[in-house]
């Protein structure tokens, strides 16, 4: 009998009915005598493309990201000499001050005119465990009350690497494993995949806000990539984990929730219902938020159990009344399980402060475009809560609908990016650093098929230059000119950008006129207004004028961003044809036919 054992026929891609070793086209130009790559990023790893082991290609990316990233952290940061709040900076360290000095149950009490803790109970861990170390290091940074405004330089120097190493320990990994399964899954080889990862690490935004401005937003980003890592292999259960963890570190990562919650439930409900899979979902839900809140309401009960006072002594929180209203049993003050219902109506009133009102500074999405023409100011904030919420809900519907009907791996980056840019533009207290939330999934595109492609790289390529654009306000005021600009630069040549480089928009590249004039146009918008932004003042009584003007260019740029991302959703989610549309499949094909008369792009995979 013969051992030999016939070939398995390659699998293919999740949900999409083209074979996994389907030939894709490639960012490497051919023509009669040789092949040269078709922008600067994949010239760089240019000299990798013959094989080179993927263990020598990413250490060597990860180096690179990081020495860019610590040269960008020796500009300045918010808040830098300019008393009495200062910026981010101080808020981060004062966290680190009163995590480390204070008991548990006054974290979210303690002077909260000042820098008080607004974010969820990771965060104040985080925070907790920097604390520790500085501490350890040098206790005068850390001391209660004492250390407020400090800059010296070992204390700069100590927060700058806190950043790079909460990056590489939790942001870093999970891209990595991310961009590797999504790659995979698109058929993308080894060489492209390196392609779209240091294209990720090197989005501008998220390097200048966390590495320049001063955040620790990638660590809240981490968990979302290993929450769709997650996904990609199918382990839902530590999907669930992973992003509990993103939304305790920071209620931004609500933005996601609601796809988050379709594509689970989606999984759960097709082909056919899988009630135990549900239940386990839930369970585990349920389970990794009490393991979040389990160390600040243990805390703070033995903290009331050690002084009887101690709750008497802190502030009533607002939602305290409502909250013992709707238990089913009366809870006192000197009831065991008052200061567990003390803490969560305190961290929850501090975690969603509606009482700010519909926007705090001047943002690009649609609440703020919309007060410039048309005072919203004249309402009340129980009714733009609520009308914020209900265009929020509206916006984000086809993500939600599209992930419950077809759960598609493939689906995954473009319903996040959908939904998240829904938020950004429509829901309540957005801040323009908000805007890492929807470029990152959006980005993560690269490492997807076609990624690469010029049309589709050029549509990623505009996003990020737009989103940081609209952060130059904010930028400006911490001084990083000069770091926004290298940045935004590099961007835009490392992917032929217009005007760092044209190749993309070349009469070659194969893109629709509709997207060479949007994008060229907008450029030249962008170029322009800092022209007018750096040498003409503003009108008397208009101070603020050109930064209006920045916010309404940039929500109706990334209205178009959420229009491109919900559309490519649809269209990749098959639904179109499924329901029968007249066209559709036509159109699904000709969407993804990048050649022109001019020029023949690969058609195998390098």
């Amino acid at each position: 009998m013969s051992a030999h054992k016939p070939r398995k026929k390659p699998q293919k891609d999740d949900h999409d009915g083209n074979a996994a070793s389907e030939s894709v086209k490639t960012v490497v130009q051919v023509d009669a005598t040789s092949q040269k790559p078709t922008f600067p990023l994949a010239a760089f790893y240019w000299p990798a493309r013959s094989g080179v082991s993927q263990w020598t290609v990413i250490p060597l990316t990860l180096i690179v990201a990081g020495l860019l990233r610590w040269a960008t952290s020796f500009w300045g940061y918010s808040g830098f000499d300019t008393p009495p709040m200062h910026g981010d900076f101080e808020a981060q360290r004062h966290w680190m001050e009163i995590t480390t000095k204070l008991p548990v149950a006054r974290w979210y009490f303690y002077n909260l005119d000042y820098w008080g803790l607004d974010y969820p109970p990771l965060t104040a861990y985080h925070s907790w465990l920097i604390g520790i170390l500085g501490s350890f290091l040098n206790p005068k940074w850390f001391a209660l009350d004492s250390s407020r405004g400090l800059e010296s330089p070992d204390l700069k120097l100590f927060m700058r690497v806190t950043v790079i190493v909460s990056e590489y320990l939790i942001y870093i990994p999970s891209l990595v494993i991310f961009n590797r399964r999504l790659a995979k899954q698109s058929g993308l080889n080894t060489w492209q995949t390196s392609v779209a990862l240091m294209a990720i690490l090197l989005q501008p935004s998220t390097i200048l806000i966390d590495h320049a401005h001063f955040q620790y937003n990638t660590v809240m980003l981490g968990f979302t990539l290993a929450a769709m890592a997650n996904m990609l292999a199918d382990r839902l259960l530590w999907s669930c984990v992973f992003f509990v963890a993103a939304l305790g570190f920071k209620q931004m990562a609500l933005y996601y929730a609601p796809v988050v919650f379709a594509y689970l439930l989606g999984v759960c409900l097709q082909p056919k219902i899988n009630p135990t899979r549900l239940i386990a979902i839930a369970i585990t839900t349920v389970a990794s938020f009490a393991v979040v809140f389990a160390p600040l309401l243990v805390g703070a009960s033995y903290n009331h159990y050690r002084d009887q006072n101690l709750a008497q002594q802190l502030p009533k929180p607002v939602l305290l009344d409502f909250v013992l209203e709707k238990l089913p049993v009366k809870i006192e003050s000197g009831h065991f399980l008052y200061p567990v219902v003390l803490q969560l109506a305190q961290s929850i009133h501090r975690i969603f402060p509606l009482a700010r009102g519909l926007f705090e500074d001047k943002v690009a999405n649609v609440w703020c475009a919309i007060h410039t023409v048309y005072k919203l100011n004249r309402f009340s904030i129980a009714f733009l809560s609520r009308l914020s919420l209900l265009t929020t809900l509206v916006a984000l519907s086809p993500s939600v609908f599209v992930l419950l009907l077809a759960p598609k791996k493939k689906l995954i980056p473009y319903a996040f990016a959908s939904c998240a840019w829904s938020f950004f533009l429509c829901s309540f207290q957005v801040h323009e650093k908000s805007v890492l939330l929807p470029l990152l999934p959006m980005t993560s595109l690269l490492a997807g098929r076609h990624g690469l492609y010029p049309e589709v790289r050029a549509w990623i390529g505009w996003a990020n230059v737009l989103g940081t654009w609209t952060m130059y306000p904010l930028l400006k005021r911490d001084e990083l000119r000069v770091p926004y600009a290298v940045w935004t630069l590099l961007w835009m040549y490392l992917l032929a950008l217009s005007p760092a480089s044209d190749s993309t928009y070349s009469s070659r590249s194969g893109l629709s006129v509709f997207t060479k004039a949007l994008h060229l146009c907008s450029y030249a918008i962008m170029v322009a207004w800092h022209i007018v932004e750096a040498f003409v003042s503003p009108p008397d009584g208009k101070p603020d004028l050109w930064v209006v003007i920045n916010c309404v260019i940039g929500a109706a740029g990334f209205g178009i961003c959420y229009l491109w991302c919900t559309w490519q959703l649809i269209l990749h989610s098959d639904l179109l044809r499924r329901f029968g549309i007249p066209g559709s499949t036509e159109l699904h094909r000709e969407t993804y036919t990048f050649q022109s008369s001019r020029v023949e792009l690969q058609k195998k995979t390098v």
